[in-house]
């Protein structure tokens, strides 16, 4: 373990009232202090180190300006929240983030009184920080509520949909909008921070709320040209014209890193008395602080374990292609041969692979920022001039665009493909990024062809069956991380048979029918279960819809025990085997089915080998499955010791 920073005043801090009576001076100080044990801290763990080097004299400014937690502190995403949980009480175990048992990489409500809101996902800040304060206001309380957001989540259009609603409403909100990307900001220095100190100062508002009542009294159009002059005069002056057209009174922009500028701008804010949301505009540097993370092109937005000295991350040793990387280069295969198709991902270019389809179709995909429902619809507006879509997004962030994958897909019976990574656990991400429930919640809507893959081989076949596909939607999920080394991956996938599983194993007593990646565990228990003289037949369905019916009929009639398993949630692929077997009289004759899902919990960030025993989905608890269900509770209790 690395050596740990000096922190002389750090160390003084338990919480945020320690900070209270702290010089600037001795603020700044804590700034470098915090940066250093932050780095110290991410160096053994792993994580969004990039974001919370960011954010450390805002961090530090919000804590020592405001009343946490009475005054409610919303960090949208979380992952920039490193920082703010050192301050907060947690410092003592900062090292145990993203371990099993240990504190979340992301803000959680359970964790700590501190976190107000918990977040994972984008843009839900202002929302979240609007709703505490009407309910502040409802209650009678006087607390105050600031919402931090980064310019990449104002891509998308909750967040406008929550200035509007905040602007309409006019309770007090302080929005902090952490521009690290100069992506609106105009340069910063000491007259933007005059300006700032200016305009939100109590004698500047004093005066602008009186000239305000004084335009009360002139005619209509003289007042509605009052109100514009003030808005657009401010607007020229420091950017914020679009903030203040959705009601709020936009302060900025400010050199997010001085506490100099940083601290009388909040203390003004805290102490306004104006009625009405404040949008505070803050430009960062993701990475501040750390010069590897400062020369990074992603600024080390996601990092394992690594040197603090050399900024060197640790290196797994080589091994197969991750799926992500398979899917691209499959994508990128038949994009090769078929000059109609196009990408979309939202935000996440690395992630999905789709950085490898930009650097050889550039003008063919479309990253459209952290906009989900914008993307699906994107696409389907594509599917319908004869453009083929793959549409690449989490399978926990296709939730978030779920109406447009209904309303203007499904309905419409468009050809949009999706491409779903992380499906499944995923690890040190936790349950937010879980891809849980999409083989439910896409497998009750009509038109689709679902698949999920086993191994790297189907992932690029099924890449090219979704290719082939254009009378309607189809989707394939495939989980995080490093395939199964089975070799050659073909450079070209080829087109499946739509609706037909495969049997890679057969038996007489027992038949496992596994859908997506658990396959290697079916295999393995059929393994175990065959030293104690039990045969197994192991299935790969390939497909949720259309379900293979003439496999099921087969499996049914001819074994004593079904077991279905799958990386899903309840009412998945399970479901729809069950409705089928019901329905075609399958279990009246005394099967013994027994579906295998992920467990009707949210499970924690752990191993994924751990999180998959939490689960009950590795092969030991599929052989302790398939021998309770023949009656062997003897053998069952002694296969799962």
């Amino acid at each position: 373990m690395p050596d740990r920073p000096a922190t002389p005043l750090l160390d003084r801090v338990r919480s945020p009232a320690d900070m209270k009576n702290l010089s600037t001076e001795q603020l700044k100080q804590l700034s470098e202090e915090l940066r250093a044990e932050t780095i110290s801290a991410v160096s053994v763990t792993g994580g969004h180190l990039g974001a919370s080097l960011g954010v450390v004299e805002l961090t530090v400014a919000v804590h020592a300006i405001f009343d946490t937690p009475k005054d409610r502190l919303i960090w949208d995403v979380g992952h920039q929240a490193y920082p703010h949980k050192i301050l907060t009480g947690r410092r003592d175990r900062i090292r145990t983030l993203r371990q099993g048992g240990g504190l979340s990489g992301f803000t959680r409500r359970s964790e700590s009184e501190y976190d107000p809101f918990g977040a994972a996902h984008s843009s839900t800040s202002i929302s979240s920080g609007l709703g505490m304060a009407v309910a502040r206001d409802l209650k009678g309380d006087d607390n105050h509520v600031v919402a931090v957001i980064g310019d990449g989540s104002m891509s998308a259009g909750m967040a406008y949909e929550a200035m509007n609603n905040a602007g309409a409403l006019k309770s007090n909100l302080i929005v902090i909008l952490n521009d690290n990307d100069m992506s609106i900001a105009p340069p910063v220095g000491a007259m933007s921070a005059y300006l700032s100190r200016t305009i939100s100062s109590r004698p500047f508002m004093s005066v602008r709320d009186f000239m305000a009542r004084l335009a009360d009294n002139f005619p209509g159009p003289l007042k509605r040209a009052a109100e514009r002059a003030d808005e657009y005069a401010r607007g020229l002056l420091t950017g914020g014209t679009l903030f203040e057209e959705l009601g709020f009174y936009y302060v900025g922009p400010v050199d997010g890193h001085n506490l100099d500028h940083l601290l009388p701008v909040l203390r003004n804010l805290r102490d306004s008395g104006h009625e009405g949301p404040f949008l505070l505009h803050a430009v960062t540097q993701k990475g501040k602080g750390y010069a590897p993370a400062e020369a990074s092109a992603d600024k080390y937005h996601g990092v394992v374990k690594f040197n603090v000295v050399t900024g060197e991350q640790q290196k797994a040793p080589p091994g197969p292609p991750t799926y992500t990387k398979v899917f691209a280069n499959a994508l990128v295969a038949e994009a090769e041969a078929d000059e109609r198709i196009v990408a979309v991902n939202a935000a996440m270019p690395n992630g999905t692979g789709l950085d490898i389809f930009a650097k050889r179709f550039p003008k063919r995909c479309f990253d459209v920022g952290i906009a989900e429902q914008h993307a699906v619809t994107f696409a389907a507006g594509m599917a319908t001039e004869g453009l083929k879509p793959f549409c690449a997004i989490y399978s926990t962030f296709l939730q978030r665009g779920y109406d447009q994958v209904v309303h203007d897909v499904a309905l419409q019976s468009l050809p949009v493909r999706f491409g779903m990574d992380r499906a499944g656990l995923v690890g040190a991400d936790g349950a937010t990024h879980a891809g849980s429930f999409d083989i439910a919640y896409l497998g009750c809507l009509p038109g689709f062809t679902l698949m999920a893959a086993a191994d790297e081989i189907e992932l690029a076949h099924m890449v090219a069956t979704m290719a082939a596909i254009e009378d309607g939607p189809s989707g394939v999920r495939y989980p995080r991380g490093e395939g199964l080394g089975i070799e050659p991956v073909p450079a070209r996938g080829s087109v499946l048979p739509i609706g037909k599983g495969r049997v890679l194993r057969e038996g007489s007593n027992i038949a496992i029918l596994s859908y997506g990646a658990r396959l290697p565990e079916c295999l393995k228990a059929a393994d175990e279960l065959a030293t104690m003289g039990l045969s197994c037949t192991v299935a790969d369905a390939r497909f949720a819809k259309p379900l293979d019916t003439a496999l099921i009929g087969q499996l049914a009639r001819h074994h004593e025990v079904l077991i279905t398993i799958e990386e899903g949630s309840m009412n998945g692929f399970g479901g729809l085997v069950m409705h089928h077997l019901a329905l075609a009289g399958l279990l009246d004759g005394g099967l013994k089915f027994r579906p295998m899902t992920l467990p009707d919990i949210w499970i924690d960030h752990e191993s994924p080998k751990k999180q998959y025993d939490i689960a009950g989905l590795n092969a030991p608890q599929i052989v302790t499955m398939a021998l309770s269900a023949l009656g062997k509770e003897a053998l069952a209790v002694s296969a799962s010791a």
